[in-house]
């Protein structure tokens, strides 16, 4: 191996060993784990808090994590620095500062921890001129933007109706829309307005019961796609035109079925977690100031069910992140 393995044996992570609520959330020891030939260990400074981790928490993964064993790790992105490369890499050092996303449902576990082993093929370096906890909102919900778009497959002038567009994916789907120069219809409560068009929307489309007519106002032939960051479902797939496609991100009824006059199609970021020419693109988009992070509220690793709290509570304005160097006891 290459580089200097941490000066501590043991490290900590958020877990849970039953699930439940956000009460089940512990801090737990373990050892730091020794990378793979394929792997990079991280020295974590941070990692983000998404609505993911509360389906691993709460049981809704269960199934998926048969094969594991507790106490079980959430977190899919983080940013800090590698300690050590399982082989010398051309494309990453040790001591750098990198991003990197990650796969809970695997059995390494996910990303809430102070160390962590990666594949190395989901590990860039950081985007420069960012701080750790700006960088860490990138790999997961960049890659899930990125994603989304693709699954469009929208030309430039073509219009993407974006729901949602105030969280972290949406708003990242509006600005790398509308750099690809795509027209953005993008919902927005009065207040969120100026935001969502600060990210780029050409059109606001208020929340609430005025939504699809102000939709088709702005697109009477209908909207070539739907990027529904909001789960809206099966209600507006009417504001599609014909052979257009429906974006989705969390499953709902019947969203896997087609229809005789629209296409639907779920992003599943975790079949791209080894991505690396798409996690470079999001590097180079957000040092270009294509894509610019929002952090809500950054969080010691031990308020982790706070964090768990506000995710369920809604109305989030940004990505929560924890500061996983923070003391598990302290302030």
């Amino acid at each position: 191996m290459s580089g200097v393995m941490a000066d501590q044996d043991v490290s900590q992570a958020v877990g849970v060993s039953q699930f439940g609520g956000p009460e089940v959330l512990e801090i737990f020891d373990h050892p730091v784990p020794v990378p793979s030939p394929d792997e990079a260990l991280i020295e974590v400074t941070a990692a983000t808090v998404n609505p993911t981790d509360v389906l691993l928490r709460s049981g809704a993964q269960a199934e998926m994590l048969r094969h594991s064993s507790p106490p079980y790790i959430p977190g899919m992105e983080v940013s800090g620095v590698v300690t050590t490369l399982g082989r010398p890499s051309n494309r990453l050092a040790v001591g750098e500062m990198v991003i990197a996303i990650v796969d809970p449902i695997g059995p390494r576990g996910g990303a809430q921890a102070r160390h962590i082993c990666v594949p190395v093929d989901s590990v860039v370096r950081a985007p420069r001129g960012l701080d750790y906890f700006s960088a860490a909102t990138i790999p997961m919900n960049g890659l899930t933007a990125m994603l989304a778009l693709d699954y469009g497959a929208l030309e430039p002038g073509s219009t993407l109706l974006v729901t949602g567009a105030v969280g972290a994916v949406g708003g990242y789907v509006v600005q790398l829309a509308t750099a690809a120069g795509i027209r953005v219809i993008a919902d927005a409560s009065p207040a969120d307005e100026q935001l969502v068009r600060d990210l780029g929307a050409d059109v606001i489309a208020p929340r609430g019961a005025g939504f699809i007519a102000s939709v088709r106002a702005a697109a009477p032939e209908g909207v070539d796609a739907i990027v529904d960051g909001a789960t809206l479902g099966a209600a507006i797939d009417s504001l599609l035109m014909d052979d257009g496609i429906h974006v989705y991100l969390r499953a709902w009824g019947d969203s896997e079925a087609n229809t005789d006059r629209i296409r639907r199609r779920r992003v599943a970021v975790r079949e791209h977690v080894r991505d690396t020419e798409r996690l470079l693109e999001l590097v180079t988009s957000a040092e270009e100031g294509a894509l610019t992070p929002r952090v809500s509220q950054i969080l010691p690793m031990r308020r982790a069910a706070e964090a768990h709290r506000l995710i369920e509570g809604g109305g989030q304005r940004g990505r929560l992140v924890l500061d996983m160097k923070s003391e598990a006891g302290g302030d």
